[in-house]
């Protein structure tokens, strides 16, 4: 049996900055098995992000990080949040 997936400290600021910059967030980290966090979609694009709240990477999202073929940003702050969108392009 799975226990409950964790949130981390800082998810919902980061969640509220987000929103506030337009974007729409999913959560995932319901899933479990190393799946990241979030799901942001902003400027016409999906992305995937890991939220760390100061703690290593469990061997899961390792193992995740490892096999995943598309891109997955970690994000510890808002700051590094509202960077982050700064930085997408529009197609």
């Amino acid at each position: 049996m799975r226990r409950a997936a964790r949130v981390d400290a800082n998810q919902a600021d980061i969640v509220a900055a987000l929103r506030k910059m337009g974007a729409s967030v999913q959560p995932l980290h319901t899933i479990g098995k190393g799946c990241p966090d979030l799901l942001i979609g902003y400027r016409a694009k999906n992305l995937l992000a890991e939220l760390k709240c100061g703690s290593d990477f469990t061997m899961d999202q390792l193992k995740w990080k490892t096999e995943w073929r598309g891109n997955c940003t970690t994000l510890h702050s808002v700051d590094e949040a509202i960077a982050f969108l700064k930085g997408i392009r529009i197609r």
